[in-house]
């Protein structure tokens, strides 16, 4: 029988529980990368952003209340989910297929969105060079709270993700065996 696709099966409201209850084992090595992990994630969004006021980088449009909140959220989850590809045991260290690559990409898109979300809207490189000054302004900048929130989802998605599966056990799908009876 060859591996195939993973197949969970779960009552509704099943994946919260999932999502909890691998939160409820995780071990104090997983907090403190969690910690770690968001605070250097805040790091890498805050100091090019300015959301934390520094020498290197500046901001012609100011902040507004909602870039902290993103910010600090967007760290938060970013932490966690990092905190999830800890293993427990050396044993544990193979590779996590599929799912694991998904919930990854799902992770860094919404950490990259979040970033876009609160940065300068014309101190952003790529787009002054995709749609220019006046364009930052009036497409881009109005678009900055929605870019947040997929932002946050995604990232939000990745980690209950991540977390249902250290609890739920996939069960490969069987392949039928094609019989050919005459």
């Amino acid at each position: 029988m060859e591996n195939s696709t993973a197949l969970v099966l779960e009552r509704p409201r099943q994946g919260r529980r999932n999502a909890l209850t691998a939160l409820s084992w995780w071990t104090p090595r997983h907090v403190m990368i969690a910690l770690v992990a968001a605070v250097v994630v805040a790091l890498l969004i805050g100091l090019p952003s300015v959301l934390i006021p520094n020498p290197w980088f500046g901001r012609e449009i100011p902040t507004v209340w909602w870039n902290y909140t993103v910010w600090l959220v967007t760290s938060g989850l970013s932490g966690m989910l990092i905190a999830t590809y800890v293993t427990t045991d050396e044993s544990d260290a193979g590779e996590e297929g599929r799912s694991a690559r998904r919930s990854s990409r799902l992770g860094l898109a919404g950490g990259a969105l979040a970033w876009f979300a609160v940065g300068c809207p014309v101190c952003n490189k790529i787009v002054l060079l995709a749609i220019g000054y006046s364009g930052a302004l009036t497409w881009f900048a109005p678009a900055q709270p929605y870019l947040a929130l997929i932002g946050l989802v995604l990232t939000a998605i990745a980690l209950i993700w991540r977390l249902r599966g250290q609890v739920s056990c996939p069960m490969p799908i069987p392949h039928k065996e094609s019989t050919n009876e005459h």
